[in-house]
């Protein structure tokens, strides 16, 4: 049995005004239209709902019941699209976000406290993943949305959509006294013949780093492995090693810390921060609401590109 909402609403008009044309006032329909919508009910039901006369319509014991299941029925449709109505004007929710690592560790804690800061009602989950995966997951819908470093030549799948929005690139920081601090120009390849300080081996910084230094038929020399950007640039600092690792960040650990950081040469250090989303269909109204706060510039120094170095 096929019951039509619109049909128990209209059910309800008539019953409520205990009149056909009166009940088709409310619904906005031709009293011919109610009518004959009131006896396809009648046949689905195989039961009489309506006695009719000059004064109007009245109840009969079948209508009688199926007026108290429809006000049930309609009212909890009505409570299902107010509890939805906070999903989709963002009020409510739940994001699940994999981005790479500089996303990570380096701004998107800042961003996220921020947005969640005026919305208790929205959750997140955010994902360290490797940039495979974060492109898999956002083309699959495990993930609402990715964050990523796109490089020089990248492609993004046809049914993905990405969306820059703030632009950074890789450089080489090194101890305050290096050799490689005093060269004008510097590539990635110059830096592998040191020790390098990497970050934890499941970052996708630490994957494209030696999947580059494999292209140049040359390992990864790395002396140690840090979880985060300031562990790192620490152990830089000591001297343990060299170290690639974002402009924005290097710049900002280099005010406190006495590191040297020069520019890499090669053309995959210069990168697009992207959002990727799904070319097909909407975003949860939160998610959309985080879309459009990042792309818009409003959490500040995200929005510019890195200052130059020294």
């Amino acid at each position: 049995m096929h019951f039509d909402l619109a049909d128990l609403r209209i059910f309800v008009h008539v019953a409520e005004a205990r009149s056909l044309t009166a009940g088709a006032s409310r619904a906005h329909l031709s009293t011919a239209a109610v009518s004959g919508r009131i006896k396809t009910l009648e046949q689905q039901l195989d039961s009489r709902l309506f006695y009719r006369s000059a004064q109007g319509v009245e109840l009969t014991p079948a209508g009688e019941r199926l007026l108290r299941h429809a006000r049930l029925i309609l009212r909890q449709v009505e409570r299902v699209k107010s509890d939805f109505s906070a999903y989709a004007d963002g009020a409510s929710g739940h994001l699940r976000i994999f981005a790479n690592t500089t996303a990570v560790i380096e701004f998107m804690p800042e961003v996220l406290a921020e947005f969640l800061a005026t919305r208790p009602g929205v959750t997140v989950d955010l994902q360290e993943r490797m940039t495979s995966d974060i492109i898999r997951g956002v083309l699959d819908g495990t993930a609402d949305m990715g964050i990523l470093g796109i490089m020089v030549g990248m492609e993004v799948p046809p049914r993905l959509r990405s969306l820059p929005f703030s632009r950074d690139r890789l450089v080489l920081a090194t101890p305050w006294e290096h050799p490689l601090a005093t060269r004008e120009a510097v590539t990635f390849e110059d830096a592998l013949d040191f020790p390098h300080v990497g970050l934890h081996e499941g970052s996708t910084l630490f994957h494209f780093l030696q999947v580059k230094a494999l292209e140049l038929g040359l390992p990864l020399p790395v002396r140690i492995q840090v979880f985060g950007f300031e562990s790192a640039c620490r152990m830089i600092e000591a001297g343990v090693g060299v170290g690639i690792i974002p402009e924005s960040c290097a710049l900002r650990y280099q005010a406190s810390m006495k590191l040297q950081v020069r520019h890499l040469g090669d053309a995959w250090a210069y990168r697009e921060r992207t959002l990727l989303i799904r070319d097909e269909g909407v975003l949860p109204g939160c998610a959309q609401e985080l879309l459009d706060t990042i792309l818009s510039g409003e959490m500040g120094p995200l929005g510019a590109p890195p200052a130059s170095l020294s």
